[in-house]
């Protein structure tokens, strides 16, 4: 199959738009931008175009898709509210919609079990990219779209990425730029408290757990085991990873590199004084947030410094850890399930 790339820009936006609506409502599956990562998205209403996602990403089926609606009046579609936690999702979406907040919701019947893995609840978002919310009104359906790479691999950021993860396997890329945020979303459930609602948080990612605490006592969720069932995408044990092992050590010197191996470092800022960028004559370093030690910036390039240095032929790449707090968080996660792969 030749996989083909349209710009987004201005001038050719109602071509894309068109092109990829027409493939979607044939059942095909295409890559769209989004303000997180690339998506994967097809009709989330056909289960034969949903099974296309998880054949083509070799992703298992118990591993449910967020689906995406192009306006908030259009969430009836796929999912209702309960009277009980309807004040606060009134005001997480008045906060945070569109954008990189995705909430897990009683599904319909117009959504497929292999959308949800064969839950009872669906994950929804209305992305803020305007090249997505343009094709999903195109369209005029909802789309399931998850990361738009093979599965347990490194999500893509750029168009660029995509063709290199499914070049070949998909029929189109609508190329909208890079990516704003660089994490997958913030993925909530909800739950009527005594005294506050409660916001339990599936994944961390761009809106921080400081920022969700403004509507409600947040619970962050454990890690589950490998062998469980995840109640939302992104939960697996292992995740995001690069083919080269990803180590991390709580400590510089934790680290004992093996003789003749080749090691990259993935540094935060390439601070000396965190004592990494020291701790070994590294064959490549890459830094996440160059000199200025900015955690959104580094956000944004998480996966492109990692996709980079996995490309490079490497034995091993050494992560540095960020602060575990604020967007913080949600990069250590996304470090740490890399790393469980090694």
């Amino acid at each position: 199959m030749e996989t083909r790339i349209i710009a987004a820009e201005d001038e050719n936006m109602k071509e894309a738009v068109a092109a990829a609506s027409e493939l979607l409502g044939r059942g095909e599956v295409v890559a769209l931008p989004t303000e997180t990562v690339y998506g994967l998205g097809a009709d989330a209403t056909d289960p034969a175009a949903v099974a296309k996602v998880f054949e083509i990403k070799e992703r298992p089926a118990f591993d449910p898709l967020i689906v995406h609606i192009a306006s908030v009046k259009d969430l009836h579609q796929v999912a209702t509210v309960p009277e009980e936690i309807d004040k606060v999702f009134q005001k997480l979406i008045s906060a945070f919609w569109p954008g990189p907040l995705t909430i897990v919701l009683p599904r319909t019947e117009a959504i497929p079990d292999l959308v949800t893995s064969g839950l009872d609840t669906v994950a929804v978002r209305q992305s803020g990219h305007r090249v997505f919310r343009g094709i999903g009104r195109g369209f005029g359906k909802p789309i399931a779209a998850p990361s738009a790479n093979r599965f347990g691999r490194i999500s893509p950021t750029s168009a660029a990425a995509v063709m290199k993860e499914l070049g070949g396997r998909i029929p189109l890329i609508v190329d909208g730029g890079a990516c704003r945020d660089g994490l997958e979303s913030t993925i909530v459930r909800l739950e009527a408290g005594e005294k506050r609602p409660i916001i339990h948080v599936l994944r961390p990612g761009p809106v921080t757990k400081k920022e969700l605490q403004n509507f409600g006592r947040v619970v962050v969720a454990k890690k589950r085991l490998i062998d469980e069932q995840p109640e939302a995408p992104g939960q697996l044990a292992s995740h995001y990873a690069p083919r080269t092992p990803l180590l991390m050590f709580d400590k510089p010197e934790d680290f004992q590199p093996e003789p003749w191996k080749r090691y990259g470092l993935m540094s935060y800022k390439c601070d000396p004084k965190a004592g990494y960028t020291g701790a070994h004559e590294w064959a490549m370093v890459e830094s996440l947030s160059p000199g200025s030690g900015k955690l959104a910036e580094a956000a944004v390039r998480l996966f492109h410094v990692m996709r980079t240095l996995d490309e490079a032929g490497l034995d091993a790449i050494v992560a540095e850890p960020v602060s575990d707090t604020g967007l913080g968080q949600a990069i250590m996660d996304r470090l740490r399930r890399a790393a469980s792969n090694a």
